[in-house]
């Protein structure tokens, strides 16, 4: 806002100016025609120049304030461009300074792990670079899995809500599911039947959605699997058909020079 009132400042400036050098032009004129030329420009004097060049100045400014009041407005909403910092593995021939990235775990775990999680590192990954192998088993024997069993107890918990048995009360805002740890979840029972309008007209019951999620998020886990499974079926048939050709050309080939004898039968 405040870019743009002073380009229109300027700009009424610049206009006023162009006017007041017409009105200037034209009162010399009728004050004192014997001073103009008969044959020359009818408006040129110091005067008119110097509002001329003045308006230019405006106009000049105008833009140069328009270009900033864009600029400003960029920088708003994108934020300003980060600077050039020297880091040192930023050479050719530089290489990570392997204490720094040691800090940077032990900040990372404490500070950003929380809410930013790293899937495309293993701990065996920092093995020589920032821990021994011991400290690196150290930590990983620190982690505990969320829940063994994944596939099955998530289809045991969505469809495994009822009704808690006698003698077992449950706070309010909590409900009996006895697949969860303590019994007493704060999430609903979610899937019911017909919650779903499924687009091929499958019958959206409680253990078919609980069967599609489940399935959902175990290709989200693993989406190669079936390429793996695949690959693995074809090297296994591969491996399979040179290992009964080196077994043929063992017993059958190879079996005439390792078995052979050598009988020297010396002549006197």
């Amino acid at each position: 806002m405040r870019f743009g009132k002073v380009n229109r400042f300027v700009a009424q400036f610049a206009r006023q100016s162009v006017v007041n050098e017409h009105s200037l032009a034209a009162s010399d004129v009728k004050a004192a025609p014997s001073l103009v030329p008969k044959h020359g420009p009818g408006a040129g004097s110091t005067g008119s120049k110097f509002f001329s060049t003045l308006a230019l100045l405006g106009a000049g400014a105008s833009g140069l304030l328009s270009c900033a009041a864009v600029s400003y407005a960029d920088e708003a909403e994108h934020g300003l461009d980060s600077p050039s910092y020297p880091w040192p593995h930023k050479g050719i021939l530089s290489s990570y300074d392997h204490a720094s990235i040691r800090r940077g775990h032990q900040v990372y775990t404490q500070v950003c792990a929380s809410c930013h999680s790293m899937s495309l590192i293993s701990y065996r990954d920092l093995v020589g670079v920032a821990y021994t192998e011991e400290e690196t088993k150290a930590m990983a024997a620190e982690i505990e899995v969320a829940r063994h069993n994944g596939q099955n107890y998530v289809f045991a918990l969505l469809t495994g809500y009822r009704d808690p048995p006698a003698g077992v009360t449950i706070r309010e805002g909590l409900h009996y599911n006895p697949y969860f740890p303590g019994g007493a979840i704060a999430m609903p029972k979610m899937l019911n039947d017909g919650a779903v309008e499924y687009e091929d007209g499958t019958p959206a019951t409680e253990a078919q959605m609980g069967k599609d999620v489940v399935s959902f998020l175990s290709w989200a886990a693993e989406p190669e699997m079936e390429e793996r499974k695949l690959m693995g079926f074809k090297w296994i048939f591969v491996l399979s058909l040179a290992l009964l050709q080196a077994g043929y050309y063992r017993r059958l080939r190879w079996s005439v020079l390792k078995s052979r004898k050598l009988v020297l039968d010396v002549v006197n």
